[in-house]
C-alpha cells in the first residue's frame, strides 16, 4: 500500500505544477530510469564475470563496489538514493558457490528474491555473437508472464530494470540486440541475442527504392546468434517493500541448494549403511551354519 501511496502523491504534485503554470500542454511521460548493480562479497570468478556482463549491457547502470551481505540490506536503499537510482540489481553470493539476485525498485518496492543457476558469460567460446557496447536492445517475454499474478509482477520489475531509457547518457542510438525472457519449469530464462543480417547491403536497397521492410530477392532474412550471458532465474519470493515487507509470493516449489547438498550427503550415507548390513547379515549367516555338519558335509562323504 506504501506504493501506491507515494505513486498517487507523485501524480498529484505532477498535476498541481501544471495548474500552477497556467498552460494546457500535455504532460510527457519521461523514462529516467537507472539501475544500481553490485555484488556482495564472496563472489567467486564466474559471478563477478556475470555481473560485469550485465553491467555492461545496461547503458543506465551504474556499478557500485562490493556489499557485506551480512549488514542489514535496507542499507542498499540508502545507497540507491546516494547514486540517483530508483532500481537496483543485488548478486548475493552464500557458501561461495550459491548465487542469489535481488531486483528492488528502491526505496518503497517491490522487490523479489531469485536463485540464479546455469551461468554461461559472454567470454566463452559458444558465444560466437557480438554486439555495440551501449546500443539499446529489444526486451521479448514470453506469454506465461500474463498467466499470473506474480508472473505479471515480474515481468514489470525486469522491465524496470533491463529497459534502456532512450535518454540514457551512455546509450548508442542503435539496436542490434535482443534480450529474451521465457517460462519453463517455472524458471526464468534469459538469453540474449544479436540480430544479425546477413546482406545489409541488399536490405538498404530495398529500402531505398520504397519496398520499405521487405528484403531484396537478394537478401536473407535476419537471424539471431546468441550472445551471453545467459541465466536460469527460479523465484523465491515476492516482497511488497524493497529488500523486504509482507511477503506476495512464495515458491512452493523452491528447494534451497542446501536442502539439496543434504540430501545428497544423506543418500550416500544411507547407501553406505545399507553395505555394512549386508555385510555383517553375511557374516551372521555364515557363523550360524559354520558348525552344523549335513549328510552331505565333507566328513561324512569322504569318511
Amino acid at each position: 500500500m506504501s506504493t501506491v501511496y507515494n505513486a498517487a502523491l507523485q501524480r498529484g504534485a505532477t498535476k498541481k505544477r501544471a495548474a500552477d503554470d497556467g498552460e494546457d500542454r500535455p504532460l510527457v511521460q519521461r523514462n529516467k530510469q537507472r539501475v544500481l548493480v553490485l555484488p556482495s562479497r564472496g563472489v567467486t570468478t564466474r559471478m563477478r564475470h556475470l555481473v560485469n556482463d550485465v553491467e555492461v549491457l545496461l547503458p543506465h547502470a551504474k556499478k557500485d563496489s562490493k556489499v557485506d551481505s551480512k549488514s542489514d540490506m535496507s542499507m542498499l536503499n540508502e545507497l540507491a538514493e546516494l547514486n540517483n537510482c530508483n532500481n537496483c540489481m543485488y548478486f548475493e553470493a552464500r557458501r561461495h558457490e550459491d548465487l542469489y539476485l535481488w531486483l528492488s525498485k528502491t526505496p518503497n518496492g517491490p522487490s523479489a528474491k531469485m536463485q540464479v543457476q546455469n551461468i554461461h558469460t559472454m567470454d566463452e567460446l559458444k558465444m560466437t555473437g557480438n554486439c555495440l557496447k551501449g546500443s539499446r536492445h529489444i526486451l521479448s517475454f514470453d506469454a506465461g508472464f500474463d498467466a499470473a499474478p506474480h508472473w505479471r509482477v515480474m515481468k514489470e520489475l525486469l522491465t524496470q530494470m533491463f529497459a534502456v531509457p532512450r535518454t540514457a547518457r551512455r546509450a548508442k542510438p542503435f539496436i542490434d540486440h535482443i534480450l529474451t525472457f521465457s517460462i519453463l519449469d517455472n524458471k526464468v530464462w534469459f538469453r540474449n541475442y544479436q540480430i544479425l543480417e546477413k546482406d545489409p547491403g541488399a536490405t538498404a536497397a530495398s529500402v531505398a527504392k520504397g519496398e520499405g521492410k521487405t528484403y531484396g530477392k537478394g537478401s536473407q532474412e535476419p537471424t539471431l546468434v546468441e550472445i551471453g550471458p545467459r541465466m536460469v532465474l527460479t523465484p523465491i519470493r515476492i516482497f511488497e517493500g524493497s529488500f523486504g515487507g509482507p511477503t506476495l509470493f512464495d515458491n512452493p516449489e523452491y528447494i534451497s541448494p542446501t536442502a539439496l547438498r543434504q540430501a545428497m550427503r544423506r543418500k550416500k550415507g544411507q547407501e553406505y549403511t545399507n553395505r555394512v548390513e549386508q555385510s555383517e547379515n553375511l557374516r551372521v549367516k555364515r557363523d550360524k551354519y559354520k558348525g552344523r555338519e549335513g549328510e552331505l558335509s565333507r566328513s561324512k562323504v569322504f569318511s
